[in-house]
């Protein structure tokens, strides 16, 4: 099994003490969490992209080629690229660049996207959201693919023998379809082939067990090799300790300033209590061996061989943080990694470019 952390640079006051960090510094904070996934052996770290508050993930290639100068090993995640509101031209354009700079350590995890305020910022409607998101990837995957490419989209201006540069590192770079609540994202993975990754975070886990069956149901009707159907998962929070008691009991008002957060936005809670939330969401808070077992529970349902883990402290202290990264470094990873596969293929740059092998950003 493969482990990602993943940040989706929310901007908001610290769930605790109700703090609120500079811009800067909460980028800054972004760049020391991605520099310690690589430095405790996580296999990759994300970056959303939203265009509203209260995150601050517009513009996850930037982002991600900051990391791409400041690592050497860990593979570079978009979580999601929200192709629906994005001109698929110049998305490749922004993500062939940041694969070059990164030694082919890119993968994009492609979704619509959520939201409404960004919606109608790029004057998108929930009527051609979908339509928009599969036909941004469908010309996303032509452009990767073929050197001069022919095509009269709805939603951008034709293309006519149109060469797009520059040409790939990864030939090509690998795709994943993000799912929270829809079968069309799913459809369109299993019909390309390409690896799903479960949300997984904000709901009990039935509604993402069943989107996971239809996934590599229809993988298996666009006669697809069962063996090769691939799935990652998210969790809606994570936090070891020792012991049970210490784990609930350091989590409990980080989870408690969420609650009231979500409550200050009009939101209904789907968990109103601490011990529901971590009973019945994906929220690994726990032992090491309790979170184990939990993995292996989801694992059950879902057959997914990626996990990811949030980047951010999230309302813990930075000791915290890092000694609950640290802990399941030490003892969860190794039990999982032996336990449950890996991807049916390596973890590692997609294909070969034609000029060679490129050396990363800070080389």
């Amino acid at each position: 099994m493969k482990f990602l952390t993943i940040t989706l640079i929310v901007h908001s006051p610290h769930p605790v003490t109700g703090e609120v960090k500079s811009t800067q510094d909460r980028f800054r904070e972004v760049i020391g969490n991605a520099v310690l996934a690589e430095e405790l052996g996580f296999d990759g770290f994300g970056v959303g992209e939203r265009h509203e508050r209260p995150f601050i993930s517009s513009a996850p290639p930037v982002v991600l080629s900051h990391l791409a100068a400041l690592t050497s090993r860990i593979r570079l995640f978009t979580a999601v690229t929200t192709l629906s509101l994005l001109d698929p031209v110049r998305a490749y354009e922004d993500y062939a660049t940041l694969d070059h700079l990164s030694g082919g350590r890119l993968e994009l995890i492609v979704g619509k996207g959520n939201g409404s305020a960004q919606r109608d910022l790029f004057q998108v409607t929930t009527d051609d959201q979908w339509d928009r998101n599969a036909e941004g990837y469908e010309l996303f995957r032509r452009i990767w693919r073929e050197p001069k490419v022919t095509a009269q989209p709805r939603f951008r201006p034709e293309l006519q023998d149109a060469e797009v540069w520059p040409r790939p590192y990864q030939n090509p770079v690998r795709v994943w379809h993000g799912s929270a609540t829809s079968r069309e994202s799913v459809d369109l993975a299993a019909r390309y082939g390409d690896p799903l990754f479960s949300a997984n975070v904000s709901n009990p886990i039935e509604p993402y067990a069943e989107l996971v069956r239809h996934y590599r149901e229809r993988w298996e009707h666009y006669g697809h090799d069962p063996a090769l159907a691939t799935v990652g998962a998210g969790t809606a929070g994570y936090y070891a300790a020792r012991t049970s008691q210490q784990a609930l009991a350091a989590y409990r008002p980080v989870f408690e300033g969420q609650l009231a957060f979500q409550k200050q936005l009009g939101v209904e809670p789907v968990f109103a209590t601490l011990e529901d939330f971590v009973e019945r969401s994906s929220a690994l808070v726990g032992s090491p061996q309790q979170v184990i077992e939990k993995v292996h529970r989801y694992h059950e349902q879902f057959g997914h061989t990626v996990l990811h883990l949030h980047a951010d402290a999230g309302g813990l202290t930075e000791a915290q943080h890092r000694e609950a990264l640290e802990l399941f470094q030490s003892d969860i990873a190794p039990v999982l990694r032996k336990e449950i596969p890996d991807p049916p293929w390596a973890w590692g740059p997609v294909g070969v470019a034609a000029a060679g092998p490129a050396a990363p950003a800070h080389a």
